[in-house]
């Protein structure tokens, strides 16, 4: 077997036996967020990552704002300020100013064009398209998270200098939210196996003609055959040959995301089939060791969209809190529910932790 992309990190960033996943305090549910033009994308990935707790621990600890050097915009210290708010706050909801404040400076920006200059599978066309941020101009939920997590791990190694790739993949975001994709492939002629590997913070799955999420899932680790315009070159024989291909989880995150998408790659429009998705779900056969013991999530946010196509709509989320209650968290309104109502919805993100 032929590996690349799995090499030992020189420096640990932050320490993984430091990440507490479960809530260090107990608490009501913290407030709602007034829609401020067209931003209920914005706010249900706000409170999504805000009851996410290992990430909610750390944030309240302030353990990044005080060695923070950071000139100018910091999106690890904004999500302190904002969490903080949202969780301590008397009122029953507030505006998010502060990040929308900093979603229009130009580094923000940057960072979005930067890592992702499109993306297939996400519902809607935002501010990574047009260039700027507009509160009045709808957004993918999606497009928001992957920029928001991107922009708080390059905080996350702001003054840290000449790291390599694997040191960098271990700040406490990726130690929360990466894991490793393994690609193995292997060569119809010669039968060489050859292995990639590749982070990731979450996984955007296939869901036309799906059920469930384990039925996204297994096709997800189904092999695929490599030929024509996808030929892989084979080491071995040295040239373009047919392959199989395989895609599993081969380190799996603390924090496991994922998205339906709901975008028809050929059509654009939106998939709107139901596809059932458990409340506890096991990661082990979607492993590159499928045979070893159970590996259990469970489910602590689901983003919902509405809306009969992909160019408008209202999202909306569930988010279990501190407290172990589920809440409808619909722009200003924070409702309690029960996880029969939860596990009925027309998913677009899922939220699993370990």
């Amino acid at each position: 077997v032929i590996g690349k992309g799995m090499t030992p990190p020189q420096k640990i960033l932050f320490p993984p036996e430091k990440i507490c996943m479960d809530w260090r305090q107990k608490r009501r549910p913290g407030a709602g967020l007034y829609n401020l033009g067209s931003t209920c994308y914005l706010n249900v990935v706000l409170q999504c990552l805000t009851y996410t707790p290992p990430l909610a621990n750390y944030l309240l600890s302030r353990q990044h704002s005080r060695f923070c050097r950071q000139q100018g915009f910091c999106m690890m210290c904004t999500m302190e300020d904002h969490v903080r708010k949202v969780l301590y706050s008397s009122a029953t909801a507030i505006r998010p100013r502060a990040v929308i404040r900093d979603l229009k400076c130009k580094q923000f920006l940057v960072l979005q064009q930067l890592f992702f200059p499109s993306l297939r599978g996400g519902l809607l066309t935002s501010f990574l398209v047009i260039g700027e941020f507009k509160p009045d101009i709808p957004g993918d939920a999606y497009e928001f998270l992957r920029c928001t997590l991107n922009a708080m791990q390059r905080a996350c190694l702001s003054g840290s200098s000449d790291l390599d790739l694997s040191s960098q993949e271990t700040t406490i975001i990726h130690q929360i939210f990466g894991g490793f994709l393994r690609s193995r492939v292997t060569c119809l002629s010669c039968k060489t196996v050859s292995d990639f590997f590749k982070v990731f913070l979450d996984v955007l799955l296939k869901i036309k003609g799906a059920s469930s999420l384990t039925t996204a899932l297994e096709d997800f680790v189904t092999p695929k055959h490599l030929d024509g315009r996808k030929c892989f070159k084979c080491s071995k024989c040295k040239k373009k040959v047919a392959a199989s291909k395989m895609v599993t989880v081969h380190h799996a995150p603390r924090v496991l995301t994922v998205c339906l998408g709901r975008a028809d790659d050929q059509t654009s429009r939106k998939l709107s089939q139901v596809v059932e998705y458990p409340e506890c779900l096991d990661l082990r056969p979607y492993m590159s060791d499928p045979a070893a013991e159970p590996l259990l999530y469970s489910l602590y946010a689901v983003v919902v969209h509405t809306g009969q196509t992909c160019l408008g709509g209202h999202f909306f989320c569930y988010t279990k809190v501190s407290n172990g209650q589920w809440y409808k968290m619909n722009d200003v309104s924070v409702e309690g529910c029960d996880i029969h109502t939860v596990l009925e919805q027309q998913a677009y993100l899922l939220f699993y932790a370990r």
